[in-house]
């Protein structure tokens, strides 16, 4: 941050001051991840404090008071701000931490299931405490900590905008490789669930959740014995022309890659000692280290604005046509795909699921490019617009 916003105090409370911190677990032990709060392991339901109020708990916070359901929000990532989506609570969106991570566009695909781009367009990097004041959301959708490791916030800056602004609720769950985050990870249906006791609409949490639990056994039980499933090596490379990548793990539990673990995908890069991306991780691989893996799938993150058939146009083309590149099986049989979103929330979840069977398993699934489709899209948006389970 600045000099000139990181030592910006406002004293005045905004209208916003009945939404705070829950008591002295908003301190900086709490910011911390080190705190210890009530119904941490057995908190499915929000806790009411009579009438209206009710709390939250999810690390590094802790318990988080609410005297009434937020309307505004601000969420960092695309994945946060899907599971608001997906809550029915888009009308509320004030801006968000990277717009260049929200992928939109699925939605076009639900009926009655829409997003103010021009609310992303006008805020599309909320990472500083006058842009926070400035948009007076009732909640924050974000880890505290990624803004203190990241942005060179300190625990003061979260206690001042908690106070006098709105509180932080979120984990950085996209990855597990961080080493500042020492505190509890959530799954992609753990994390969504908090934010469903944030907004009071845990009825459509469980909707989406029993429907995402047929879908995942739905498409598990027609996937051939693991012995038959690919090698897939997970990179990120952003370059039209790509000559190094950047690994990623598939055995990292990071939100980020479930739909690769849900369908069995073996790692190419296990027992290689290759280590997943991360803050501090940032080495890449050439062509000639992958031809000593040698993957029978390669799926490439960064290119997530280009339709299937714009990336094999143009990317796939590039490295068939590489000296080096040209060797590896991926790229002879036509197998390097997009790799998804590095953040992903339940309804993206469930169109990155059915992209990736595709691309993994063609020949039950259908091709990638193909029409048919493995979720019924108007479930899906009955239950965000709240024509279901109501």
């Amino acid at each position: 941050m600045s000099d000139d916003t990181t030592n910006t105090t406002h004293e005045t409370p905004t209208r916003r001051d009945t939404l705070k911190y829950g008591g002295a677990l908003a301190t900086g032990a709490a910011l911390a991840g080190c705190s210890e709060f009530v119904g941490q392991e057995g908190d499915e339901e929000a806790e009411t404090t009579g009438g209206e109020s009710y709390s939250v708990s999810m690390e590094p916070m802790g318990s988080v008071a609410f005297d009434r359901v937020p309307e505004r929000w601000i969420a960092y990532d695309g994945g946060y701000a899907d599971m608001a989506v997906a809550l029915g609570q888009a009308a509320g969106l004030a801006g968000i931490g990277g717009a260049d991570r929200y992928y939109t566009s699925v939605y076009d695909e639900l009926p009655g299931v829409t997003v103010d781009r021009d609310v992303l367009e006008r805020y599309p990097e909320v990472r500083t405490k006058e842009e926070f004041y400035e948009l007076e959301s009732d909640v924050h959708l974000y880890d505290p900590q990624m803004l203190i490791n990241w942005f060179d916030w300190d625990d003061g800056d979260v206690e001042e905008i908690a106070s006098n602004v709105a509180p932080f609720v979120g984990n950085l769950i996209f990855r597990r490789s961080d080493e500042w985050h020492d505190y509890r990870y959530y799954t992609l249906y753990e994390a969504f669930e908090k934010v469903a006791q944030v907004f009071q609409q845990q009825a459509r949490y469980e909707a989406l959740s029993e429907l995402h639990t047929e879908f995942i056994a739905a498409i598990q039980a027609r996937l051939p014995p693991s012995d038959e499933r690919p090698t897939a090596f997970l990179t990120f490379e952003g370059a039209d022309e790509p000559e190094a990548f950047s690994p990623y793990r598939l055995d990292d539990e990071g939100t980020s890659k479930k739909q690769w673990r849900d369908l069995g995908v073996h790692d190419a890069l296990a027992g290689t000692g290759t280590e997943n991306l991360s803050t501090t991780n940032r080495g890449k691989l050439d062509y000639e280290n992958l031809l000593e893996v040698d993957p029978d799938v390669i799926l490439v993150r960064g290119h997530e604005r280009k339709s299937a058939t714009e990336f094999r146009d143009i990317v796939l083309d590039y490295m068939q046509s590489h000296p080096v590149g040209s060797e590896l099986t991926a790229v002879q049989q036509g197998r390097v795909y997009r790799g998804g979103y590095l953040n992903q929330g339940p309804v993206h979840n469930f169109f990155l699921t059915e992209r990736a069977a595709k691309q993994l398993f063609p020949d039950e699934f259908g091709d990638v490019t193909g029409d048919e489709r493995l979720f019924d899209r108007q479930e899906v948006a009955d239950i965000i617009t709240g024509e279901k389970n109501e």
